[in-house]
This record gives structure tokens, sequence and C-alpha cells, in this order.
């Protein structure tokens, strides 16, 4: 007999992390839509049809796919009470044997900007990559000019690590970024250096 392991879920204090289905299409397309100007500085270019419904639709087969290969897992946040949809979260590029690492990617509607989330989002997913998928290295990356995003992963005990050149297209140009990691039982103090 096979047994289905359970669907991918995890619960904060104030949100549930789980991976996208078709029925989130209406929700992800109002908050990317009223989010774009907040968004698209921090984000590579959008396709013409990113709000589309195949797009959507694309987006949850790559998920889907994603987790049960275990090569990423992509999550959206909803607030627990009002199950409104907040932002998204990733764990990509998930390598195992001996680097037993991955990348760390999230945006977060506007209306919910500055408001803890994504810390608390950052915190939920690290800690079930380091306890329960065993992963010893998680790395992201955001633009120097990202103050937020530097912040949350700061106070998320992510360390900066230096720059990598060209790193990323954003916005239609290729851009530096920052590196940070959070390493498991991370012994490292504080880096200041910017």
């Amino acid at each position: 007999m096979l047994l289905r392991r359970p669907a991918l879920r995890i619960e904060t204090e104030r949100m549930t992390l789980r991976p996208p289905s078709h029925a989130d299409f209406r929700s992800w397309t109002a908050l990317r839509a009223a989010s774009r100007a907040f968004l698209t500085p921090w984000e590579p270019t959008w396709s013409p049809d990113h709000l589309s419904r195949k797009s959507f639709t694309n987006r949850v087969y790559w998920a889907n796919r994603s987790i049960k290969g275990e090569t990423a897992y992509p999550l959206f946040l909803f607030e627990r009470g009002s199950q409104d949809l907040l932002g998204a979260i990733t764990l990509d590029n998930v390598k195992r044997g001996p680097a037993q690492s991955a990348t760390l990617g999230y945006w977060i509607g506007a209306p919910y900007a500055r408001q803890g989330f994504m810390r608390e989002a950052i915190t939920a997913l690290t800690h079930y990559a380091h306890t329960e998928m065993d992963l010893s290295r998680i790395e992201a990356a955001c633009l120097p000019e990202n103050t937020a995003s530097r912040g949350a992963l700061e106070k998320c005990g992510f360390k900066y690590e230096g720059v990598a050149q060209s790193y990323l297209q954003i916005a239609g140009r290729w851009r530096n970024h920052v590196l940070y990691a959070n390493l498991r039982g991370d012994r490292r103090g504080r880096t200041d250096v910017r």
C-alpha cells in the first residue's frame, strides 16, 4: 500500500504557508496587479501574460512538480483569520548531497508590507528547511538598495556574505545583488560590512 505524503503546510502565529492552488488565481492576480508599482522595481520584468490564467496555471503545475520532486518549495502566505493572500515565499534550487542548501526568494503585496509578515514567513520556512529538510545552508540575495528586504533577512538571522556582480536581471537590466546566508547552528557574529 502506498502512503501519500501529507500536503506541505506551515502554520505561524498569523499565517498559513501552503502551495498555490488553481482556486487562488483571482486572489493572486488581484494582489499582484494592485502591487505592480511596488513590486516591479525589485523583480525580473513581468512577461506580457504574467497575470493571465494560463500563466498562473503553469505556476501551479510547476509548484506541484517541484514539491513532488523536492527541487523547490513555492508557498503562498495567507493571513489566518481573513484567509487573504499576502504574498509568496519559495525555497528553490534545493541541493542535496554534500551541499544540503537552497535559495530563498519572496514577495509581499503592497498592502501588507512592513507589518512583519515576511519576517514571520522567512523565520518559519528557514526553521522548516533546517529541521524538517535537514538543509545546512539557506541563501538569499537582494538589491543593495532594498533596505526592507535586507532588514527582514538580518532580523531573521541571515548574515551578509558579499556582493554578486550582475546576479539577476531586474526590471530589464543586469543588477548586482547583496548575498546573505542562514546556516544551521550558525555561530558567526553579526556582520556589519556593507
